[in-house]
């Protein structure tokens, strides 16, 4: 009998796992400085985050008090485009607001 190629005659204990581990998550945090206008803080909440009026305001007063304040939770890809979406948009808009990532 011809022996195939590429097959071995061993048997090899392998144990897989049941579950699949979901993706880490990466939160999305503006920090606060004395330049960029709280409006325009929460009209980036509003549109690229998609917040409502009054949860961009009360993110915007948390950033304002706190320092820093988380815009959004998302999958490292989404969070990543949101953050550049938004420092895009500040620097065309003449603010130096810094927006970060980090893991969840």
């Amino acid at each position: 009998m011809a022996k195939k190629k590429g097959t071995t005659k061993k048997e090899h204990n392998v144990q897989l796992k049941d579950r699949v581990q979901r993706p880490r998550k990466y939160k999305v945090l503006m920090h606060n400085d004395d330049f960029t206008p709280m409006e325009f803080v929460t009209a980036v909440l509003e549109q690229i985050f998609n917040h409502t009026p009054a949860s961009a305001t009360r993110i915007m007063i948390g950033v304002h008090k706190e320092g820093v304040g988380i815009a959004g939770i998302y999958s490292r890809e989404i969070a990543e485009t949101k953050k550049e979406q938004t420092i895009q948009v500040a620097q065309e808009s003449g603010y130096p607001l810094l927006v970060t990532t980090e893991p969840e």
